[in-house]
C-alpha cells in the first residue's frame, strides 16, 4: 500500500479482546504496517504512553474498560493519534456516536480487507498532511515576490548557477558567509527549486536554542524523558520528512550533539530522547555557518568527520560590499516592499544618496541594508526622493571603503576624489546643508566649496 510515503513504517496498535479478530486484522495489515496487538484498554494505554503509534484500531465492546472510555483516555494523552473504532454491524449506531468522542472513523465486522486498508491509509495520510500543512503555511511568504533572491553581480550569478545544478540532488550542502548575507534565502531557493518543494522546509537556528534543549528540538522526546517533558514531542527532523532541514549556525552545536548529528547523517535515522526505537526519515540537509568551519576543525571545536559529511557541496556567499552592482537593485527592491507595507510613495534615491549607499561597507550585509531602507521609509516626510540628508550620520562618517582594497587600480586621483566627496558630504550634513557654515568648518572659501560640489557631482536641493 502507501506506508512507504510516510516518515517511517506507520505503527498501528490493535486493541480487541477477541483473539481471532486481532489475528485477522494483523494478517491484513502486517505487510504494510508495523502492527502491535493487545487485548484490553489498560494494556493499550500503557503501550501508547510508552511507545509511539500512528493509529489505533479499537474494539467498541470490551470487558472492563470499554472502547469509548479507552478512546477518551487515548485522546487525553495524545490528541493527534487517530482512532478507528471496530464494531459489529448491530453496534453501528454506537460506533457512529464514538466519532463525537474523537474517533476518526469506524469499521464493522465482518471485515472487507480493501475497505480496511483504504480507511487506514486515509487516516495515516491525514496525519502526515496535517504535519506538512503546519510548515507549508509558514512558507507561503517565502515563495512570494517579496522574498526573491536578487543579484546581478558575478558572485551571485555563480551562486544561482550552482543552485540550478544541485537543487535536485540529495547531497548535503554547506553554506558559509558573513551574518546577513542571505544564507537562509539560498537554502530556501535550493528547496523550492527541487523535487522536495511540496514538502516542508524546516529551519533550525542552532544559536537561538539553549544547548540543553537542542537535542530535543532536533530529535523530539518521549513523555517523561526529562523534567518538564509532559508529553511526547515530535522533533524537527521528523517533521521535515520528504523535505529539507536547514541547520543554521551549525558551528554552535556542542561536540556531543555533533556526534549524534553525524550518526543521523550516516544512517538517516534517529531515536527520540527517552526512546530506544529508531525512526527513519528522508531529508536533505543544508547547513550554514558565519564562522568558517575549517577553522573550527583546526581549533578542535568542530568534528572533522562531520565537517566533511556536511561539506559535500560548498557554497560561499560574498559579503554585500563585494557584490558589484547589487546594492541599487536591493535598495530599490526593499524600497518598493516598504512603500507597499507602509502605504508610502517614495519614488527612489537621489544619485548622491545612492552613491553613499554604494560606498558604505555594510558590515551587517543585506540585513543591515533592509533595516535601513525600512527606517528611511518610516521616517520619510512625504518626500518623493531619499536624499543624502535623509541618511543616518554613521553612513557619512564611515571611513572604510566598500571595496576594502579590491580597487587599487583606481589610482591616487580617483581615491582622492572619493575621499573629498565623502569629507564634504560629512561637513554639509553636520551643518544641515548650509554651505557657508560648511565652508567655514572645512576652512575653505565658500566659492571653493561650491566649485568642489560641482566637480564632485554633489547635488544640493536646498539649503537648510
Amino acid at each position: 500500500m502507501t506506508a512507504e510515503k510516510y516518515s517511517h513504517q506507520a505503527r498501528i496498535i490493535i486493541v480487541d479482546d477477541d483473539r481471532g479478530t486481532r489475528e485477522s486484522l494483523e494478517e491484513i495489515l502486517e505487510d504494510d504496517y508495523d502492527v502491535v496487538c493487545v487485548k484490553d484498554g489498560p494494556t493499550a494505554l500503557k503501550k501508547i504512553k510508552g511507545e509511539v503509534f500512528d493509529l489505533v484500531l479499537l474494539d467498541l465492546v470490551m470487558p472492563g474498560m470499554n472502547g469509548i472510555e479507552t478512546l477518551k483516555h487515548i485522546k487525553a494523552h495524545d490528541g493527534s493519534i487517530d482512532v478507528i473504532m471496530v464494531s459489529a454491524t448491530d453496534r453501528a449506531h454506537e460506533a457512529t456516536a464514538s466519532i463525537k468522542a474523537g474517533a476518526y472513523d469506524y469499521i464493522t465486522k465482518p471485515f472487507d480487507p480493501e475497505d480496511i486498508l483504504t480507511t487506514i491509509d486515509r487516516a495515516i495520510q491525514k496525519r502526515s498532511l496535517e504535519q506538512e500543512v503546519r510548515y507549508l503555511r509558514s512558507e507561503v511568504a517565502f515563495k512570494s515576490e517579496e522574498n526573491k533572491f536578487i543579484g546581478k553581480s558575478a558572485p551571485m550569478k555563480a551562486v544561482f548557477s550552482l543552485i540550478k545544478k544541485v537543487a535536485n540532488t540529495s547531497s548535503n550542502i554547506l553554506i558559509e558567509g558573513e551574518s546577513g548575507t542571505g544564507k537562509e534565502l539560498v537554502a530556501r531557493a535550493m528547496h523550492y527549486q527541487s523535487q522536495r518543494a511540496r514538502k516542508p522546509f524546516v529551519a533550525i537556528n542552532c544559536a537561538a536554542i539553549p544547548p540543553e534543549l537542542i537535542e530535543s528540538e532536533l530529535f523530539g522526546h518521549e513523555k517523561g524523558a526529562f523534567t518538564g517533558a509532559h508529553s511526547r514531542t515530535i522533533g524537527k527532523l521528523e517533521h521535515a520528512h520528504g523535505g529539507t532541514v536547514f541547520l543554521d549556525e551549525v558551528a554552535n552545536l556542542k561536540i556531543e550533539l555533533q556526534a549524534k548529528l553525524l550518526r543521523f547523517l550516516q544512517e538517516l535515522e534517529f531515536t527520540r530522547v527517552g526512546s530506544h526505537r529508531a525512526i527513519k526519515v528522508d531529508v536533505r540537509m543544508i547547513a550554514a555557518s558565519n564562522i568558517p568551519l575549517k577553522e573550527m576543525v583546526h581549533k578542535k571545536r568542530f568534528r572533522e568527520d562531520l565537517y566533511f559529511r556536511l561539506n559535500v557541496i560548498p557554497i560561499e556567499l560574498a559579503p554585500l560590499r563585494r557584490r558589484e552592482g547589487d546594492i541599487p537593485l536591493l535598495a530599490n527592491f526593499f524600497l518598493d516592499r516598504f512603500n507597499r507595507r507602509l502605504n508610502q510613495n517614495i519614488e527612489g534615491f537621489t544619485a548622491e544618496a545612492m552613491a553613499i549607499l554604494e560606498t558604505y561597507p555594510w558590515p551587517g550585509n543585506i540585513r543591515e541594508l533592509e533595516n535601513l531602507i525600512e527606517r528611511l521609509v518610516v521616517l520619510s516626510s512625504n518626500e518623493r526622493w531619499i536624499d543624502v540628508k535623509d541618511l543616518p550620520f554613521e553612513l557619512l562618517l564611515d571611513d572604510r571603503s566598500k571595496k576594502e582594497g579590491t580597487r587599487d587600480e583606481e589610482g591616487l586621483i580617483q581615491a582622492r576624489q572619493i575621499f573629498e566627496r565623502r569629507y564634504i558630504l560629512r561637513a554639509l550634513h553636520i551643518c544641515e546643508w548650509n554651505q557657508a557654515k560648511a565652508a567655514r568648518m572645512l576652512k575653505i572659501h565658500r566659492n571653493t566649496l561650491i566649485q568642489k560640489i560641482k566637480t564632485l557631482n554633489i547635488r544640493i536641493e536646498a539649503e537648510k
